[in-house]
């Protein structure tokens, strides 16, 4: 996810604030996903979040908690799961 300038614009407001009030001042920021993009106002939205976020970093944590599945790179892929036997990706064997 990309927040475009939105980070900027998260630091500079006061806290505590709002989930109302965050979307009234960064409602419009748009933020850049791997398959598409949200506004701030439409991932709150999406996580009927009413909260009173105490600093920047609580903001942050809950956009990137909330976007949408457009987030997601290639789902379901793990690099850190074995490949599956018979699986045409499956690296050669080497004997030793």
């Amino acid at each position: 996810m990309f927040r475009n300038g939105t980070d900027e614009r998260i630091e500079n407001q006061t806290y505590p604030l709002t989930a109302d009030e965050l979307a009234a001042e960064l409602g419009d920021a748009q933020l850049d996903l791997t398959h598409g993009s949200q506004t701030v106002a439409e991932v709150l939205e999406g996580i009927r979040c009413d909260e009173t976020f105490q600093r920047p970093e609580d903001v942050r944590f809950t956009l990137v908690g909330g976007v949408s599945e457009d987030a997601v790179g290639r789902k379901g892929y793990s690099d850190r799961d074995p490949t599956p036997p018979g699986s045409p990706e499956a690296p050669e064997t080497v004997s030793f």
